[in-house]
């Protein structure tokens, strides 16, 4: 029988906890104001995350996959398209493209940082390609210079799947303005995380933020006037007056995690593990910090049998889901991301983490090692 866990991959509960009082006084605010969908408290949200994304307009969503269907929605994006994402990323990406109506066209990623390979890129785009989606992984943005010039030259939209990264940045400039739309999750998990599904939309494209209000809308802007065949995709008052309050505090449990980064680093150095690389211009806010080895299971057990949890980020790719085992998707092979699933494990990691708990990891994984 293992032991109890006594150090937790992510200790959602008391991240939440710190915040009680104010979220308290939130969800107060909210009851007490009798408004419930699409008030006051998501307009000042949505003003505030734009401003953390440098970008004009933030528009709330139910969820990060429904933010980045919209948007594919919004650009007109469907049947008979091609979307170019990332062969290795969490089958959402590939979801919303389906959604949508269009076909996914997967590359391979960097070996060095598990993105988007800008390399590859050209080699995917056909006259049916509309867009790309790059996914800003594990919280570390992709290598977006390459991939936006690419993309101007073909007149191909950028949207970026921001879901781990808030707050990131690249070459000084945040996730969510990089390309010309971006989707974020704030599932509870997340760096910025609501307590329940929510998500967001990040532009600076006056006509997309129109016709996706619209959408997420049942096609509506005005009281049972629909002039589109919308959704309903909206994010509640509740949940936005939440994310106010921990949205207060992203800039510090950021830096408490680039802080666990750094001493990952530095204490597993030399180790047979495969560490994550930070590429020159990012400044990563690790959602994850994730290693690789072919022992991945070996070391997941033996972390666990020390009371340490881990998590394995993600355990299949999206082509090798049965979502798409009827699909020509599920006959190809992604060899480098079909090694990263087979190796990849997520080490604990979070803002209620102690430099004791780190160091503790460390040395676990260390003993291990050596016992190699």
């Amino acid at each position: 029988m293992e032991p109890d866990v006594t150090i937790p991959f992510l200790d959602l509960k008391t991240i939440n906890l710190r915040h009680r009082d104010a979220l308290r006084e939130a969800f107060e605010r909210v009851l007490e104001g009798g408004w419930y969908i699409q008030g006051g408290e998501l307009a000042a949200f949505e003003s505030e995350f734009a401003a953390l994304c440098g970008t004009d307009c933030a528009i709330g969503t139910s969820n990060g996959l429904d933010a980045l269907h919209m948007i594919l929605r919004g650009y007109g994006i469907g049947p008979g398209d091609e979307v170019i994402v990332p062969s290795n990323t969490f089958i959402a990406t590939w979801l919303a493209v389906s959604q949508s109506g269009a076909t996914p066209v997967p590359v391979e990623p960097v070996e060095s940082t598990c993105n988007l390979d800008p390399e590859r890129l050209a080699a995917a785009v056909t006259p049916r390609t509309r867009a790309i989606v790059p996914v800003h992984l594990y919280g570390q943005t992709a290598d977006m210079d390459p991939i936006l010039a690419l993309a101007r030259r073909h007149g191909l939209k950028v949207i970026e799947d921001a879901a781990q990264a808030h707050g990131a940045l690249y070459r000084g400039r945040p996730a969510g303005s990089l390309g010309d739309a971006a989707a974020f999750s704030f599932y509870p998990g997340k760096n910025l995380g609501a307590l329940g599904d929510a998500g967001a939309i990040t532009t600076n494209d006056p006509e997309l933020t129109e016709r996706v209000r619209k959408l997420i809308n049942y096609g509506s802007s005005i009281k049972y006037q629909h002039d589109l065949a919308g959704y309903n995709c909206r994010l509640d008052e509740l949940q936005a007056a939440f994310l106010r309050v921990k949205l207060r505090h992203l800039e510090e449990e950021n830096r408490t995690r680039r802080d666990i980064a750094s001493r990952y680093l530095a204490g597993l150095a030399g180790t047979p593990l495969v560490l994550p690389v930070v590429s020159e211009g990012c400044l990563p806010v690790w959602h994850l910090f994730v290693v690789r080895t072919e022992a991945r299971d070996d070391l997941r057990h033996y972390l666990g049998e020390q009371g340490i949890a881990s998590q394995i980020h993600y355990p299949v790719p999206p082509h090798r889901q049965g979502a798409y085992a009827g699909s020509v998707l599920a006959a190809k092979s992604f060899p480098i991301s079909e090694r990263m699933h087979r190796q990849v494990l997520s080490l604990p990691m979070g803002p209620t983490m102690t430099p004791d708990d780190v160091e503790r990891c460390i040395r676990v994984i260390l003993d291990w090692s050596g016992k190699r």
